[in-house]
């Protein structure tokens, strides 16, 4: 599982480190792995031109550490020293020796535009809000330039802690950063900043509490639920789907699909589009009865194309099983009848849906996707999917929010959704949690999504349609 840290515990663990190594040694350990990833990127150093965009603080000593490196090997290394007094000492010395020159920001745009790399030590970890306007003018630059961009630890202009951005920022190739992965190098729209991330250990020891967890194959492969000989469509759970209306049908027959392919033993579906549903899936159990009367299930999926069906989703959340609420249903769902369930919850709404809940708009919630989905989780008592580039699963009760890592933009196309919500529910039905049903499902819907697309145009039913292929890509890693 790939784990990410706040600033905070990282600062802590590099005192701790320091504090048994000799002066200066951590910072070396930095620099040597930044230089040999911009060694590996450039691939021929001798005869290079590098230019370092060196902040004051130990980003600045790490790019020059790493310059001093790269000018030993034969590269031209300039620094553009934006806080000449504030400079690391130590790190400046280290480059003068190594044959390196230093100049000021003003005149410097010429050298960026013709650099082969730029390395961005602008701003550490602890840096908060945009660039001031001299580095800013050098990122623009640098971001029509041609040079490949190398950011320290991680993009200066980025939130280290919660990956919003808030004015000017540089955009990199590639990120080089130290010890762990920091929140705002997995979560948008920082990530969309950072480009590759290369992570070089420096011995830090970290706590087990994580701010940030993103599964991977191996992870979900625990997960995922497997009969056994044992098992019959009753033990490896029924999941019902009170979806659809008159006017949006294919809501109900989509979030039935993602379903058929989630694991669980068989499909109940409630609501008027029963024919539709029962046309593309003869296996579907259908009833008209209403959720309360539809049979035994354990768990519910509700609102994909629900209309204005308020009954439906009262029903669903006055049941005792785990529920997915989604879409219409996280309009038409009661905030206190949802905190007062004793079973489990899971919401999936998209920035919009999360925008209209906490009462916002929509464009805050995009500039701040983990703070957003902690409210919201905190607000309901639920645990909450937020969907979007980057999918954020966060829980009521606290602890590590969780980050997809699969996925492609061409899953932005009508009904993905109501897939994912029929494979979560499946999931939850078959004996996940709320947190592992939402990021497993996540997790195979964004893989399946990749598969189908395969860089051209794709539809959702072609999504649900590659969800087996992803499952057996997991499982037999």
């Amino acid at each position: 599982m790939r784990t990410a840290y706040s600033v905070e515990t990282v600062r802590a663990a590099e005192r701790e480190l320091m504090a048994r190594l000799p002066d200066g040694a951590l910072m070396q350990r930095a620099a040597a792995g930044l230089a040999a990833a911009c060694a590996d990127l450039l691939g021929r150093v001798y005869g290079r031109r590098v230019v370092l965009l060196v902040g004051s603080g130990d980003n600045g000593g790490d790019a020059l550490y790493a310059g001093a490196r790269l000018a030993r090997r034969g590269a031209g290394v300039t620094a553009v020293l934006l806080a000449p007094e504030r400079a690391h000492g130590g790190g400046l010395a280290a480059l003068r020796r190594a044959g390196g020159r230093t100049v000021a920001p003003a005149g410097a745009e010429e050298l960026v535009a013709r650099a082969d790399l730029l390395l961005d030590g602008i701003v550490g970890i602890g840096g908060k809000g945009g660039l001031r306007p001299d580095a800013a003018r050098l990122a623009e630059v640098a971001e029509r330039s041609r040079a490949a961009v190398v950011a320290v630890d991680l993009p200066s202009g980025v939130d280290a802690d919660t990956g919003e951005v808030r004015g000017a920022a540089v955009r990199a190739d590639l990120t080089v950063t130290f010890g762990t992965h920091k929140p705002g190098l997995l979560i948008d729209p920082a990530r969309e900043y950072a480009g590759s991330v290369r992570l070089v250990d420096i011995g830090l020891a970290l706590p087990e509490k994580a701010e940030l967890e993103a599964l991977q194959h191996a992870d979900v492969r625990l997960l995922l639920p497997v009969p056994t000989g044992e098992s019959d469509k009753y033990r490896r759970g029924v999941v019902g789907i009170a979806a659809g209306s008159a006017r949006y049908p294919g809501a109900a027959v989509l979030a039935v699909y993602g379903a058929l392919r989630g694991g669980a033993g068989a499909v109940r579906y409630v609501g008027p589009a029963g024919d539709a549903v029962i046309a593309r899936f003869p296996e579907t159990l259908v009833s008209d009865r209403g959720p309360k009367h539809a049979g035994r299930v354990q768990a519910w999926v509700v609102g994909p194309g629900a209309g204005e069906d308020a009954s439906a989703v009262g029903e669903v959340l006055a049941s005792d099983v785990p529920v997915l609420i989604d879409a219409d249903g996280l309009r038409l769902a009661d905030r206190d009848a949802v905190r007062a369930r004793t079973a489990p919850t899971l919401m999936t709404p998209h920035a919009g849906e999360a925008a209209a809940l906490l009462g916002v708009p929509r464009e805050e919630v995009e500039g701040a996707r983990l703070a957003s989905a902690r409210e919201l989780a905190g607000r309901y008592d639920a645990t909450v999917l937020l969907k979007g580039s980057t999918t954020l699963v966060a829980d009521a009760g606290g602890g590590a929010v969780r980050v997809n890592p699969t996925g492609t933009a061409w899953l932005a196309t009508a009904g993905s959704g109501d897939v994912l919500s029929g494979l979560a529910g499946s999931l939850l039905a078959s004996g996940l949690s709320a947190p592992d049903a939402g990021s497993v499902g996540a997790y195979l819907h964004g893989l399946a999504g990749r598969f189908a697309a395969d860089g051209a145009p794709v539809g959702a039913h072609d999504v649900a349609e590659a969800v087996p292929a992803a499952w057996r890509d997991v499982t037999e890693a």
